[in-house]
């Protein structure tokens, strides 16, 4: 785990220390692909300085390392280590959910109209199958509640939306959605992209059944190293995909053949793992669960408060909701007069990361951004 700074110093400051990124940008694009933590390097280095001097002579070793991996994921979410399955990605994670229900004609997924497309496409493409998929749509990314709840029905099996959603921000109600989704006797997914590692989540208080999410963004990962979550009472429920030797008991008895699956979700893992991308993954867990969700999110939230309070004295018109539990660490905002993809472009190159999501500029602040990096924004944004 970190080591956490003394209580004279912020956390936060002890935490940008630890993020390369911040000696030279100003870096406001986490909900896109974030920069690496200086702990996830130094583990990628020795991982691969290993691999090229040593070969995997030390195997062993590397996927021990995974298993921990699992184990800090697990804490994180408090689940159980074999409630958890290390996948490429979300949209893996998503697929063994959409191809793996025992689906049938007639049945429906309800789904949000501005998900981002992995979290639609794994739904639409069941139509050859009979699955209806149902988008509910949205205000700017604000739900109405009482929507989602029309749009199910006794044929509904799986209500599947995004924690936040990655253009608006909009930080979802998960313990209503969830009740919403029980109360019609269906699943619920949940793709965690956008707030896992950076705000609460306890699943064995909010009794989600599925979850996905890479490590590329809020975990401050590399590409490619992700988690996915399966509750132990639904692991029966899907359908084996991507099986292979690492998927039943005898994993390591290749001589033995028989299909013997794992009580686990790493039943779904099939194959050799991206282990370098999985040691990455794993020191950024460890500086993460140091300080905390709870005192992350509060941070994330404070910093992007005042983002937006300086976007708002430059003329700029914020999009996303910035009230109570909906806020986030995503902005979208509007500034009149400039065309997004022209000032991201400027912002570029004055080493002011931010990103354009829906026609619009959007800024994704991590606990670690100060008020430089707010100040530098505002001063390229001013030209």
């Amino acid at each position: 785990m970190a080591e956490l700074p003394s209580s004279a110093e912020p956390f936060w400051k002890d935490f940008r220390r630890r993020m390369p990124v911040s000696q030279r940008w100003a870096y406001l694009d986490h909900a896109a692909v974030a920069p690496l933590t200086a702990d996830a390097q130094a583990a990628m280095t020795a991982f691969a300085q290993q691999a090229a001097e040593q070969g995997a002579t030390d195997w062993a070793a590397w996927y021990r390392r995974c298993e921990e991996v699992r184990q800090l994921a697990a804490c994180l979410i408090g689940a159980e280590a074999a409630e958890v399955a290390l996948v490429p990605n979300t949209t893996a994670g998503i697929n063994l959910v959409a191809e793996g229900m025992p689906w049938q004609p007639g049945d429906n997924v309800v789904t949000l109209a501005d998900e981002f497309p992995s979290n639609l496409y794994p739904w639409l493409n069941l139509a050859s199958r009979g699955v209806e998929t149902r988008r509910v749509s949205t205000d700017e990314g604000r739900l109405d509640l009482n929507r989602l709840d029309e749009a199910c029905d006794r044929r509904t099996r799986l209500v599947s939306v995004s924690w936040v959603s990655y253009s608006s921000g909009f930080r979802h109600d998960i313990e209503q959605i969830t009740q919403i989704a029980q109360r019609h006797g269906a699943r619920m997914f949940l793709d965690a992209i956008q707030g896992l590692g950076v705000f609460p989540l306890d699943v064995s208080q909010t009794p989600i059944d599925f979850l996905a999410a890479d490590g590329h963004k809020w975990l401050l990962g590399p590409e490619g190293a992700g988690v996915m979550f399966v509750r132990r009472e639904r692991l029966e429920e899907l359908r084996p995909l991507q099986v292979g030797w690492h998927s039943v008991v005898h994993a390591f008895d290749f001589r033995r053949i028989e299909l013997a699956l794992k009580p686990a979700a790493a039943r779904y893992e099939g194959g050799s793992q991206n282990m370098i991308g999985f040691h990455g993954l794993g020191a950024s867990l460890e500086l993460l669960l140091g300080y905390g969700t709870a005192a992350l999110s509060r941070r994330i939230l404070e910093i992007t408060d005042l983002a937006c309070q300086r976007l708002t004295e430059l003329g700029a018109r914020i999009c996303s909701a910035r009230e109570g539990p909906n806020r986030s660490g995503i902005v979208s905002f509007e500034l009149p007069g400039c065309e997004p993809q022209q000032v991201r472009a400027a912002a570029k190159a004055q080493g002011v990361a931010l990103g354009c999501r829906a026609g619009r500029l959007r800024i994704s602040l991590h606990a670690y951004n100060d008020d430089q990096d707010i100040d530098r924004l505002v001063a390229c944004l001013k030209q």
